[in-house]
């Protein structure tokens, strides 16, 4: 199946000079929906994930999904201030500025496996945090796979790990 034609183009979105990939006509339709978790997930099914984790918000769509087809449990990764629990944060960079992001401080035990999953591989600033604060907990990131990279941004030489795997390249 192919999901370009479900990737809408948004030209000068959030300001000019950039093009969004609004992948909200992709998610309105189940079939694209379901095929793209599915090869976002595809790569990892025999790497014995035990949990998804997911950087907020559009991570959270793909990355629950995924959890439930893997039979695993899943991790939110949010915004700092956005956690009830005792956390840890990482600041990161973004294509528009500073941010920080934060986990629970019990979110993993010490060698679980972990797929991280967002919806889009910019810069890779925020998925090279998420990887930090997981590697603190001591468990291993199996792999991280992304619905949408911008390969001319190159982020995944931020992300120094061996299984990024992304659908979609634009």
């Amino acid at each position: 199946m192919d999901l370009i034609p479900f990737i809408r183009n948004i030209p000068g979105f959030p300001k000019p000079g950039v093009i969004f990939r609004d992948i909200t006509p992709m998610l309105a339709n189940s079939v694209a929906f379901n095929f793209a978790v599915d090869k976002m997930i595809e790569p990892f099914l025999n790497a014995k994930i035990q949990k998804v984790a997911a950087i907020e918000a559009r991570g959270f769509i793909f990355g629950t999904v995924a959890a439930v087809k893997l039979g695993a449990g899943f991790v939110p990764i949010r915004k700092k201030g956005k956690l009830p629990f005792k956390t840890d944060f990482e600041n990161c960079s973004l294509e528009y500025g500073e941010a920080s992001i934060e986990i629970h401080t019990d979110a993993f035990n010490e060698g679980e496996r972990v797929l991280l999953i967002d919806d889009v591989l910019a810069t890779g600033g925020t998925m090279a945090a998420a990887c930090r604060l997981i590697q603190r907990q001591k468990a291993v990131i199996a792999g991280i796979s992304f619905l949408c990279e911008l390969d001319a941004l190159e982020g995944k030489k931020v992300l120094q790990n061996d299984s990024v795997h992304s659908v979609l390249h634009f």
